[in-house]
């Protein structure tokens, strides 16, 4: 038998090392997706488990219509956090996980989404200004909401996107978390009683301001990013290409955001704080599933391992039950422990919640890590404008027959969820992407 020509074994050796390199280069690729929820795990603890272990102590001092009055505005201030963002911690990840190799683009879409939230961080500040002076039930705690904004231009600074499309979270975390940590074990030292009630909004904007600045620093040192202004026509079409994210963030707050501000609106503070205080521990729940979210959607949309997602989704889905269960059972220790005998009424819309909990985990891990990344942001975005639709619904049928309370608001909103869930599931079995290799 004759040997093969000396020029086809080297075509073999040349393929054989693409084959090697393409596969280090895919396990490197699943090591960083590891190391990303790792890192961004740490983050999601900073920003939500730190604020939870002060919610107890702030409770105690504050007692529930101060601590109500407090939550009140850090709800109608998310409208202008979510304004801020404009769709862009969604639409930028996406853009700069695609452009990673081109260090212009990224460099562009940087500065171009700074800008973006800074300005409208700004334009928010003055419809802000005019809304505390102009209406009567704001007025009366003018500077507990304008205290309260400093967490909008800290949000704005914060390039969270930038680090999740980068899939370089690790950066950020440690410094993240250090300054959270100083804002949290800040309010032991420093609030006491009800009368300090505004130095908490102060503490809070600080911690988000510190955290932000770190960021950029980290942006601007660690990859080369130079601050500049990107022009007019860059602003524009970041803006025009996020605008259906805004959209679907904007659905999102009528089901989220929404409820304590509506509370606040037809009832009371005291009842915000009832609500609130158990709201927190949903929403921890609900966060601790987050940074496998952001990793994945950076990570699906790249290479498309609808195999790898599928089994991320079982295991987190069955996981997500079972505490589930375990929290619905504890639920009268877990609001005893945490808050004390004052806020008994937080049990039953705790358990409310955490029932929401079992749907909303899937749904969120079907939307923009699998439906978006695929390149169907249209359905990942829709079903949560319809879901916002009943919620709006819901809503105004709730004021208009005086019944905004304490258990029908968290009905409402299984109800919502249920609708989004349901309605990514029909997405997915629509485009047949369950099957896809």
């Amino acid at each position: 038998m004759e040997s093969p020509p000396l020029r086809n074994i080297f075509t073999a050796n040349e393929i054989n090392d693409a084959m090697f390199k393409r596969l280090n280069a895919l396990s490197a690729d699943k090591k960083r997706l590891a190391d990303n929820v790792f890192s961004l795990s740490l983050l999601q603890a900073a920003n939500y488990l730190l604020p939870l272990i002060a919610i107890p102590y702030l409770v105690r001092m504050l007692g529930a219509e101060r601590f109500g009055a407090v939550m009140f505005a850090q709800a109608l201030i998310q409208y202008f956090i979510l304004f801020s963002d404009f769709g862009f911690n969604l639409s930028a990840p996406r853009e700069i996980a695609i452009q990673r190799d081109d260090h212009q683009a990224v460099n562009t879409i940087f500065n171009g989404v700074l800008w973006n939230k800074l300005l409208l961080g700004s334009a928010g500040f003055a419809v802000l200004l005019g809304l505390v002076l102009a209406v009567p039930r704001f007025r009366q705690d003018v500077w507990l909401y304008i205290l309260t904004f400093g967490m909008v231009y800290g949000n704005a600074l914060f390039p969270q996107w930038f680090f999740q499309g980068m899939e370089r979270m690790r950066f950020i975390t440690l410094l993240n978390i250090l300054a959270k940590s100083v804002f949290t074990f800040s309010l032991f030292l420093f609030v006491h009683r009800p009368a300090d009630y505004l130095r908490v909004p102060i503490l809070n904007s600080a911690g988000y301001l510190i955290a932000g600045g770190v960021g950029i620093y980290l942006a601007v040192t660690r990859f080369g990013m130079t601050l500049q202004f990107p022009g007019i026509a860059t602003l524009r079409h970041l803006l025009k290409d996020s605008a259906q994210f805004f959209l679907s963030r904007l659905s999102v707050s009528l089901y989220t955001t929404s409820n304590a501000f509506v509370l606040g609106l037809f009832t009371n503070n005291t009842i915000v704080g009832y609500y609130t205080a158990a709201e927190k521990l949903y929403i921890a729940l609900q966060s601790a599933y987050q940074p496998l979210v952001n990793a994945l959607y950076p990570y699906v949309a790249r290479y498309r391992n609808v195999r790898f997602f599928k089994k991320i989704f079982y295991f987190a889905t069955s996981a997500n039950v079972l505490i589930c269960v375990l929290l619905i059972a504890a639920a009268p220790w877990i609001i005893q422990w945490l808050y004390g005998s004052q806020m008994a009424p937080s049990i039953a819309v705790f358990r409310l919640l955490i029932l929401v909990a079992v749907v909303v985990v899937p749904s969120i891990l079907l939307g923009y890590p699998f439906l978006a990344a695929l390149d169907f942001p249209q359905y990942a975005n829709g079903t949560v404008v319809l879901g916002s639709m009943v919620h709006l619904i819901g809503l105004t049928l709730l004021a208009i027959t005086g019944h905004v309370t304490l258990t029908t608001v968290p009905l409402l909103l299984a109800i919502t969820e249920s609708t989004v869930f349901f309605s990514r599931v029909g997405a997915v079995m629509k485009f047949n992407l369950w099957r896809t290799p």
